[in-house]
């Protein structure tokens, strides 16, 4: 059975995850919500969920009310399937808007960031708490790095059902990764983005962005800095979820065994 992808965005797809998994024998089935594929109104056939990034936000504060912009149809009913999924333990992952609509769905609290962090965009560090040195997704990791950012709200509140604290952290957003039960992670940063993914973003919303101050020159200055060290944490990262968030070896029957002539 596949794992179910929730794509929100044309230019932010499942990007070095979705290779990682594919190579691994992953099947992939993935909702263009963005182009008008609908969220599955039930878990049939699905053995583990991912919710990507994109444009919209999982809390419409008073400035998106004001902006008269319709709610995505998708968004309630995405939400309900990421707490389906949660309660019934099927592995569940958000990346950054999916990380926030996850931590919605299961009782957490979404807002913006801090005027003076935001938006968070580009190489920023991370630190991981003792929870994330410890926890079996982000073995391998060191205990700070420099993921790449592009968000402008935030997780203010982690779910419960997880650690006390978050897995890992920012200076400008407290929560960048965090667990709820054993079987779901949300996770702010892109890990998943190639370098073009990360330049055809920032392009696409240059207007934006240089409105809220971002100096996308230097963003895109420091990519030959940090973008070599961050790729290969980031496929490490895509690894560790594909062995052990979605482990294949449990979702495959036996190969060559015959149970009925097994005998003890």
């Amino acid at each position: 059975m596949p794992l179910l992808i929730l794509q929100h965005d044309e230019a932010e797809h499942a990007g070095r995850l979705g290779d990682i998994l594919s190579d691994l024998g992953h099947r992939l089935e993935v909702r263009e919500l963005f182009g008008g594929d609908a969220v599955p109104g039930d878990l049939d056939g699905i053995d583990g969920v991912i919710s990507l990034g994109g444009a919209y936000n999982a809390f419409r504060d008073a400035e998106d009310a004001a902006s008269g912009e319709q709610e995505p149809s998708w968004l309630q009913p995405e939400k309900d399937l990421l707490r389906a999924a949660h309660e019934a333990e099927v592995p569940v992952l958000g990346i950054c808007l999916g990380a926030q609509l996850l931590a919605v769905a299961l009782g957490g609290e979404v807002g913006p960031l801090e005027a003076e962090h935001a938006p968070e965009v580009g190489f920023q560090k991370v630190t991981s708490t003792f929870f994330g040195s410890t926890d079996p997704l982000l073995v391998g990791l060191p205990w700070a790095s420099h993921p790449f950012h592009l968000h402008g709200q935030q997780v203010t509140k982690a779910p419960p059902g997880g650690t006390p604290i978050p897995l890992q952290g920012s200076r400008a957003c407290k929560v960048q990764a965090f667990r709820s039960g054993l079987t779901s992670y949300g996770i702010q940063y892109h890990f998943e983005w190639t370098r073009k993914m990360m330049v055809d973003v920032l392009d696409a919303n240059q207007a934006e962005l240089t409105e809220a101050g971002v100096d996308l020159a230097a963003v895109k200055a420091s990519f030959d800095d940090h973008y070599p060290l961050s790729r290969h944490l980031g496929d490490r990262l895509c690894q560790n979820l594909a062995k052990l968030l979605f482990p294949i070896d449990k979702r495959l029957p036996p190969v060559g065994v015959s149970v009925e002539n097994f005998r003890a």
